[in-house]
């Protein structure tokens, strides 16, 4: 068996690269992938075509260090390498050993943790009252951000998202089977205010079925193609500038999650909402810190 890629013909991790990208359903994440690969593979050209192994990925980490690169960027072109020894190896290309070992590679420390952006109830309040719903567009605009505030989904999901998702379940509307990031399939529930927002655009926009955020041609008129994630950024940042605040959709999630957890909504149902894998993703997430002066315990009723 051949141990390492550097034996190959150039063409022959195209495939593998292929095989990587195919894992991750995000257009943003697999774009990301293929650029972070196509990186590694053109400085593991300039730099001989040594093995590939550990030692030449770690080398890749110090050059990109070298470059300048955030922590952050280091760690997912790391995912992306060893994501890309994995398939290799489960082809036949490199042995499951040295797979295992780049694996293994160190990224960077994150030092510190972004906190991110939020809106306040009355900042997110004026980004709904933005669109002028006078006009299709402002009422497909309204709608969406009423879905990205009122139940905390992905810009992908957003796009994404099917009028048969749209369901009534234990007597409220739920968004339901969301495919998210990994593949992971969750429920979201749905206030009624942006129920009322989505069905006043499906109205407008003659959508009864298939993608609910349809792209718009000049004059306002509906096209049978869906938004895509980039648009629904676009439609964002334009409202956020028309408020005064800087906003992108990821931060809308995280006003969600901030205002749920403002308004008591029990830790792990935020957690579900947003999909995350963890109680404590969430709380990173959040921000969250034990409060010893209002404890869990002090809310109990029970005496003795």
């Amino acid at each position: 068996m051949t141990t390492a890629l550097a034996h190959l013909e150039a063409n022959t991790y195209a495939p593998v690269v292929q095989l990587v990208t195919n894992t991750v359903t995000s257009v943003h994440t697999r774009r990301a992938y293929a650029r972070a690969l196509a990186d590694f593979l053109a400085w593991w050209e300039a730099d001989g075509r040594k093995p590939l192994d550990k030692a030449t990925v770690q080398r890749h980490v110090q050059a990109l260090r070298a470059e300048g690169r955030g922590a952050s960027s280091i760690n997912q072109r790391l995912v992306a390498i060893r994501k890309l020894a994995r398939e290799a190896a489960d082809n036949g290309l490199i042995d499951q050993a040295i797979a295992a070992a780049i694996g293994r590679a160190e990224g960077v420390r994150k030092e510190g943790a972004r906190l991110g952006n939020w809106l306040t109830k009355e900042q997110a309040q004026a980004l709904l009252d933005a669109p002028d719903v006078d006009t299709v567009k402002g009422v497909r605009d309204r709608a969406i951000l009423a879905v990205l505030l009122g139940t905390g989904l992905r810009r992908e999901e957003c796009a994404m998202l099917e009028v048969s998702h749209i369901q009534q379940r234990e007597g409220r509307w739920v968004l339901v089977d969301l495919v998210g990031k990994r593949q992971k399939m969750r429920s979201v529930p749905m206030p009624a205010w942006a129920k009322s927002a989505v069905d006043a655009w499906l109205e407008a926009g003659e959508v009864d079925a298939g993608t609910v955020f349809r792209a718009l041609r000049r004059g306002g008129h509906v096209q049978a193609h869906g938004m895509t994630a980039q648009s629904i950024f676009e439609v964002v940042r334009y409202y956020a500038a028309t408020v005064g605040v800087d906003v992108r959709p990821h931060d809308l999630r995280r006003t969600y999650a901030k205002l749920a957890h403002k308004g008591h909504a029990p830790l792990e149902q935020i957690q579900l909402s947003l999909g995350h894998s963890s109680v404590q993703t969430t709380e990173r997430y959040l921000g969250v810190t034990q409060d010893l002066t209002s404890a869990p315990c002090d809310v109990l009723g029970l005496r003795v």
